[in-house]
């Protein structure tokens, strides 16, 4: 099932949006992490330099073939192989990962879906005890040149709210991503 107002721009745009190397940095993906699961890797903005810096495997999962054929390509022509791109829809199939098998989950412009709680509930799944997940979205409070519709973007204050719903504390409070996002690391209890 293709997330509401999940649309591409072209690949050039889309990365002018994102200081990528601050976001990964502040959401703490970096060496501890062994393993980590990506869900909606798009162009893989985020997965080839995560890829680099996680010490294992980067599971990444984008519902969109066209999507998984750019990542392989880049994959190859980086030399990477730590990264396991498959085209699948994780909110029908889910990941197929077994239980606790990732350090890390990336939730980055994906909490917008009709019933976040799902993903959610997948996330905490794969999550090794005490695993963490990163989320970032489109800020609601200052104008931004792309992203859902703000009546279906979700705050900050929202996010918190959901994921103590489902047996998520705050590791890292919400913090500015400039220039247009916010982010939150969140870890499995």
């Amino acid at each position: 099932m293709k997330i509401r107002d999940s649309g591409m721009p072209n690949e050039h745009t889309w990365t002018e949006f994102f200081d990528v190397d601050l976001i990964l940095s502040e959401l703490q993906v970096n060496s501890h992490i062994e393993d980590l699961a990506e869900f909606g890797c798009g162009y893989g903005t985020f997965t080839i330099p995560a890829a680099r810096l996680i010490s294992g495997t980067l599971h990444a999962f984008d519902i969109e073939k066209p999507m998984i054929d750019i990542l392989t390509i880049k994959l190859n022509e980086n030399g990477l192989e730590n990264v396991i791109p498959e085209q699948r829809d994780i909110m029908e199939d889910k990941t197929e990962l077994p239980n606790n098998a990732v350090d890390y989950v990336m939730l980055f412009n994906i909490l917008h879906l009709e019933n976040p709680r799902d993903l959610l509930l997948e996330t905490h799944r794969i999550l090794k005890p005490d695993g963490k997940a990163g989320i970032i979205h489109w800020r609601s409070d200052i104008p931004t040149p792309r992203g859902p519709k703000l009546t279906i973007r979700p705050t900050s204050q929202a996010i918190k709210d959901l994921i103590k719903k489902h047996d998520f504390g705050i590791r890292k409070s919400p913090i500015v991503l400039l220039p247009y996002h916010f982010g939150l690391v969140i870890t499995k209890q």
